[in-house]
This record gives structure tokens, sequence and C-alpha cells, in this order.
């Protein structure tokens, strides 16, 4: 099998790519074109102080073999979680939540006499037990299904500030289907969705934990890539202006010489993916456009020593909409601990989202005083940090609407032979989503370039 292919991003999404068509044993030419100076995308650090943070995600689903695999065919050390178990923002303080599963209540009894809802609150939410399920096929969003079954005390209380702080995103235009489908599994083979999450909480627990990563920090997934890919083969500071057709293939166009391709990979988000299709496939552009994406951005604390044990044993919380500038706050130095840290606690916030996204524009020092206030009225911590950070992600994060499976189809549908795309704005959010669809598509490339060797034989 001959012929090159040009991956276009180099965040996990391309990298994986570019390492499956590397590491097969064929004679593909693989180049890796990234507009960063550095590869991995949003997997990234900032230095706080004398220290380097997360700056992107900190862990992926281990539950999902994707990721965890390729780490393993890395060479990677995985690590998981020190600290577990999270609480919820409300007036009266920090309440630990009841035990959950995607973000549904998944013990009646916990759920029964949680004090995060009101009395009359928690009745409506075990209504859900006594509902008949819903036998419809039309598309409904997590907000609609959830309310329906659960109330809007429990949604706005519990299911709201889990899922939309794991999406960034309004669960209220959420679409079931390609964000959370097991929701609508559990309602209908279950009976009600309690009782779903019950029995998926039941299997999980001797599954292991739920979130891993690399142990030297996240940041080695991508670097291990670049490594195994061939630092020669990615090209950083290379934003591709141009991909278009020639004869049989494609020419790319970078800035500096024209690369010649026989198949193209489109790993960029997609307002870029969007923008790099418009001449080639004005189809599959207006399709990738009508995905929305949240804005969202990461406060990095690092207080002084001796505050480590302000923090208390546990991962962190989430926080309903509006209550306040953060959505999420994980005690990173309870979840990760490291000797680097000595006693100092850290404390990693999450801003922005649907619905807050003025929040990520205001300056830095507004946020992180709004932010530490908060903090610091709900935990024993100091007024405000040593050493702070804030990280803006302008339009990173997909929001899978209404009707978001059918849009992706008609986005591939649309691609000429020999386009593909991948990332997290296709097939899942999650870091292991994303190496799966990496691995998918590097099958279809293969599939493609043997199809192109085969009419050329019989030529």
């Amino acid at each position: 099998m001959t012929g090159g292919v040009v991956v276009v991003g180099a965040g996990v999404a391309g990298l994986a790519t570019a390492y499956r068509l590397v590491r097969a044993e064929t004679s593909v030419e693989v180049s890796v074109l990234e507009a960063a100076e550095r590869p991995g995308g949003r997997v990234a650090t900032v230095r706080v102080g004398d220290l380097e943070l997360d700056a992107g995600p900190e862990s992926f689903a281990a539950r999902k073999p994707g990721a965890v695999e390729l780490c393993r065919e890395l060479g990677l050390e995985l690590a998981s979680p020190q600290a577990h178990g999270m609480s919820v923002w409300t007036d009266r303080g920090l309440v630990p939540l009841p035990p959950t599963a995607l973000g549904i209540p998944a013990q009646v009894d916990e759920l029964a006499r949680w004090q995060g809802m009101s009395r009359g609150g928690r009745l409506k939410a075990l209504g859900d037990l006594v509902k008949r399920p819903s036998r419809g096929r039309q598309e409904e969003s997590v907000g609609a299904l959830t309310r329906r079954r659960l109330g809007d005390e429990c949604v706005e209380k519990l299911v709201q500030p889990i899922l939309g702080g794991l999406f960034a995103g309004d669960i209220d235009r959420l679409g079931v289907s390609a964000t959370l489908p097991e929701i609508r599994f559990w309602e209908r083979e279950h009976g009600a969705l309690i009782q779903g999450a019950h029995a998926a909480l039941k299997l999980a627990r001797d599954a292991g934990p739920m979130f891993v990563r690399p142990r030297a920090g996240i940041v080695r997934l991508p670097a291990a890539l670049v490594e195994r890919v061939g630092a020669g083969r990615v090209h950083c500071g290379s934003p591709v202006t141009d991909v278009r057709v020639d004869g049989a293939g494609f020419v790319v166009r970078a800035g500096g010489p024209e690369l010649h391709a026989h198949a193209v990979v489109l790993a960029t988000p997609a307002p870029v993916t969007a923008r790099l299709l418009e001449p080639l496939a004005p189809a599959a552009a207006v399709e990738l456009d009508a995905i929305a994406h949240a804005t969202s951005g990461v406060v990095l604390l690092v207080y002084a020593e001796g505050t480590a044990e302000a923090l208390p044993d546990a991962a962190g919380f989430v926080v309903p909409r509006g209550k306040a500038p953060m959505f999420s706050a994980t005690f990173t130095s309870r979840v990760w601990p490291d000797p680097a840290f000595g006693s100092r606690a850290i404390v990693r916030c999450e801003i922005g989202g649907v619905g807050a996204e003025d929040v990520v524009d205001a300056p830095d020092a507004d946020i992180v005083e709004a932010v530490s206030r908060h903090l610091a009225a709900a935990l024993p911590l100091p007024d405000a940090p040593e050493r702070s950070a804030v990280v803006r992600w302008p339009r990173a994060r997909p929001q899978y609407g209404l009707g978001h499976l059918e849009r992706v189809v008609a986005v591939v549908e649309a691609l000429p032979p020999g386009i593909f795309v991948v990332g997290d704005a296709y097939g899942g959010v999650g870091l292991a989503d994303v190496v799966r669809g990496a691995d998918e598509t590097a099958r279809r490339v293969f599939a493609h370039l043997a199809g192109d060797a085969e009419r050329e034989r019989v030529r």
C-alpha cells in the first residue's frame, strides 16, 4: 500500500490517527500540520509559580478502552485519583452528592434523605419509580427527559450541575441520543432512570477507577504520541490555509511548500474544519458551522504553604447555574497529589460554559478575586491564593444539540472521497472517545488507500 496522508491538527485526535497510520507496516507517508507552536491541543499545561499545572483535561474515562489501551501501547503507566466524592454548592454550604450514575440519582434511600433538595423536590424525583416509561422515538434533550422523570428541582440542583459541568453546556439544549443515550435506555429497559442508574452503579463497583491519567501527567499522552509518530513528521507553527483537489489526490497549503496527498485527515476544531471544507464540500461546511461550541476557562489557584489541610478529603464540588462564578472546582492537591505541591492547597476551577460565557471575558484579576472569594466562603482557605493563572478556551467545547447524530452523518456523506474528519465534535467529547474516533478514522484511511491501489492495479 502506498500513498501520502496529511493530518491537519496535532491535538490528541490528529496525533492518535497519525500514530495508527505510522504504526501499521505499510509504505504510507504521514505528515502532521499544526497551527500552534506546540502539539496537544487542549491537553496543555501552564506554569503557576514554580508548578506546571494542567490547563485542559486532567484525565480520561478509564471504563472506555480507547485511551487506556493507547497509553499501555505507548508504555505510559497510569494513575488513578487519590480522592473521591463530590459535593454540590448550596446556600447552606457544600453538601455531599448522593450516589449517582451520569448525574442520575442511583439509590432510593440516599435520594430520599438528601439535604441538597427540598422534601417536595425529593418526592417529585422519587416519582420516577412509578411513572410509565415513554415509548416514543422522538428525539428530546437531556433536560427534557430528566425533567419529565425527576422534576425541575432535581434537575437544577443535581443533574444540571453534574452533567452541565461535564459538557460545559445546558442540558436543556443537549440531545439525549448523541450525548447520553444510556439514560434513554435506562428509562425503556429498567422502567425508571433511578433503577437504571442503580444497575449501572452496581456493575461499576468492581470496574476500577472511573478516571485515570498517565502518572507523569496527562500531557505525556500527546508527547508520547509525537515521539512514536516521529518529531520529523509533526510540523508545528504550520497553519493550513487551503486544501484543494489535485487529480486523484489533494494539495495542502500551509504557508510553505505545498504537500501532495492521497488522503487528508482534518483533526481540527469543527469551525476550522468548516472553513477548510467550504470550497471542497460546502454542504459539509454548513453542517459543521451548525454545531454550537461553548467558551470555557480554567482558573488555577496555588495557596500558601500550610493550606493543604484546608481542603476536604474529597475530589471537589459542582455548582448549580448562577450560584457562583465557577461551575465546578477540583481539589487538585487531593486528587492528583504531587511532592512538588508541598503543603500547599491547589484548586482548579472551571468557568464559563453555555449561559455564563461572559465570565470568561472578565480580566484575570477579577476572575481570580471572584473565584477565590467564593472558595473562602465555603472552605477555610485564605482570601486569596499566592499564585494563580487563568486559561481561556474560546469556542472549544462542542455542544451535541438535537439532531447531532444526523448532522454528523450528513457531514461524512458530503465529504469528497479521501477527506476524513475526526475530533471531539463528532463521536464523543472525552479523550477516550476521541482516541476511539482516531482508530476508526485510521481504518477508513487505510481502506481508501487500498481502494486507490486496487483501482490503479486494475488500470
